[in-house]
């Protein structure tokens, strides 16, 4: 259960159209994750899946079902936000257990639920503390709590970790991605991160103004990027695009090569530049190359023990089995 199906479901308020129609399905067990700038529309998608947000046109479909007027309640989902909106006053358990509470749910299944959740989440032993005992992970996790004990067909993530710091978001990621393995449910998850994307999908989904731009697996979208808008929000450090008579050497407007795909050298060659700034990360370095014509700056991935400094001279050869082309109109050229 959990297979859900978009069909030409788009989303205007007033006369300004945020979401033009679009067509997505999302299959039973996927973990999809929704990923694009501030604004392109992502939030909004899974607003109107989850029945937050009425659809302007078109249908919504959960496991066969036309769940387009449903109301959220009986949609069978259930949504994890930002914000953790936990009562205060209340024991982590009385927070879990608030949904089964308002469901009328008998006191035995309730118990049973929530030291299974508690169980899948690591919170057994804080099950009688109140949020404000809790580390911001901790209460995000009960806030997942509170959705699983649901048995929801679905789950729905809003920019869940946004407001944990580099460290807890990192493990964070982690948990979750155990999470729907031993859950083998349904989720959808939107960040702004594709960073998040990359490490926690099964497929990824990326928004340019209400617009699908690409659907595929990580790997997919790394290696064969459909235009250039694609190219250039997948993949840390962004890939390096350049325009101009380097590009036309290539029979295209724009060529792109990822910051991994360059070997760099003091002695020499196909491209010079000059040194900016390098970001030692111990295991690699990142170094921002100036110089180099139809790229400002272009970035470089090497290994941390490269040794280079501020206004150093180097020399590039992007490796062309990885190179990608792309169109006047932006589009990948196979």
């Amino acid at each position: 259960m959990g297979r859900i199906v978009l069909d030409q479901v788009s989303k205007s308020f007033g006369d300004v159209e945020v979401i033009p129609p679009l067509d997505l399905t999302i299959d039973d067990g996927e973990f999809t994750v929704f990923v694009g700038p501030s604004g392109c529309g992502k939030s909004t998608l899974l607003r109107l899946i989850a029945g937050l947000e009425d659809t302007t046109s078109g249908h919504i479909r959960i496991d066969g079902e036309d769940a387009t007027n449903v109301p959220p309640a009986k949609r069978g989902l259930a949504m994890v936000f930002q914000s953790y909106a936990l009562y205060p006053h209340m024991s982590v358990r009385k927070n879990i257990a608030f949904p089964m509470r308002m469901a009328k749910m008998s006191q035995e299944e309730q118990d049973k639920r929530i030291e299974a959740a508690a169980k899948a989440l690591n919170l057994t032993d804080y099950l009688d503390r109140r949020p404000g005992q809790l580390s911001g992970g901790q209460r995000q996790r009960v806030a997942i709590g509170r959705a699983i004990v649901r048995e929801p067909s679905a789950f729905l993530f809003d920019e869940p970790l946004s407001n944990l710091d580099a460290a807890l978001r990192v493990g964070m990621r982690m948990e979750i991605s155990e999470l729907h393995k031993k859950l083998d449910t349904t989720m959808i998850y939107v960040t702004h991160d594709q960073v998040e994307a990359m490490t926690m999908a099964d497929k990824i989904v990326v928004l340019q103004a209400g617009v699908i731009e690409q659907v595929g697996t990580p790997l997919e979208l790394y290696r064969a990027p459909r235009n250039v808008f694609v190219a250039g929000f997948i993949g840390s450090p962004k890939m390096n695009l350049i325009e101009g008579a380097e590009a036309a050497k290539h029979d295209a407007h724009t060529i792109g090569i990822r910051p991994e795909h360059i070997d760099v050298s003091t002695t020499e060659g196909l491209w010079q530049g000059t040194v900016g700034v390098a970001e030692h990360l111990g295991s690699d370095t990142f170094i921002h190359i100036h110089g180099v014509p139809g790229c400002e700056p272009m970035t470089v991935r090497t290994d941390g023990e490269f040794g280079v400094k501020h206004g150093d001279t180097v020399y590039l050869t992007p490796n062309l089995a990885h190179l990608h082309r792309f169109d006047a109109e932006g589009l990948r050229l196979e």
